[in-house]
């Protein structure tokens, strides 16, 4: 493990989620799909079989497994029996039983890793990425970042415009997860960090400016060749980071 994964523990027997934490999870994809398979509804388990390649679908079968037994986890329920309702956008609540329950939760993958984060009675976003070089072309920045972020990402070294590119794209895609609002939410209306070493914020909102202090914004480093980002309303949580994969 590398200093910059130290973050990681081993998940303990028992999970408590106290009202001021925020619990963020990491699976890494690539392994036997049979224990999570037998957890999903038909629909996960076409909306699996709709990827043309079996990597592509042994992954969604795990990471969507997975959220089904983490979430059973927390909440003392048959994973099997959980329900779920989807925004406009695609994001996932809790339905059912648990429609009313407190408990908040989002979900990334990419490539091989998965993101999982989890709080009470807070909006949340969570982002992965797996960093490619051949994706971050100024054409791409100008279409999804701010002029604030296109300047400052052109005016990084360019050996470090790579990473900036994508510190600014998966803390942009955690904050408009965490609002469930999709493209909805115009990529100009507001602007994140992306300098090394600059602290991780959400730097402003518009058209209101005061929405900007309302949240937080968290680096998170998942693992060698991904970028992570988090995104939870309010200040002062406690954080926590299990890796499920280290138990």
């Amino acid at each position: 493990m590398t200093p910059e994964t130290s973050i990681w523990s081993s998940p303990p027997a028992s999970i408590s989620l106290q009202p001021d934490e925020v619990h963020v999870w990491r699976l890494a994809l690539d392994g036997p799909t049979a224990p999570f398979r037998e957890l999903l509804d038909t629909d996960e388990v076409a909306r699996a079989n709709r990827f043309y390649f079996a990597k592509h679908r042994e992954r969604f079968l795990i990471a969507r497994g997975f959220l089904r037994l983490l979430l059973g986890r927390y909440l003392q329920a048959d994973p099997k029996n959980l329900e779920f309702v989807y925004g406009e956008w695609g994001k996932p609540a809790l339905a059912g039983e648990f429609r009313e329950h407190r408990l908040r939760f989002n979900m990334s993958h990419s490539q091989g890793m998965s993101l999982y984060a989890l709080t009470y009675g807070r909006e949340i976003g969570v982002d992965v990425e797996y960093v490619r070089a051949d994706f971050t072309s100024e054409d791409i920045a100008q279409r999804f970042f701010s002029p604030f972020e296109v300047s400052v990402l052109c005016g990084l070294p360019e050996n470090d415009r790579v990473a900036g590119f994508f510190r600014c794209w998966t803390r942009k895609e955690a904050y408009i997860k965490a609002h469930g609002l999709g493209l909805s939410l115009p990529l100009d209306s507001f602007d994140v960090s992306l300098t090394p070493g600059e602290p991780t914020t959400l730097r402003a909102t518009r058209p209101d400016p005061e929405e900007a202090d309302h949240w937080t914004l968290i680096s998170i480093e998942v693992a060698p060749g991904y970028a992570g980002a988090l995104a939870i309303k309010g200040h002062g949580l406690e954080y926590r980071y299990w890796d499920w994969n280290a138990k």
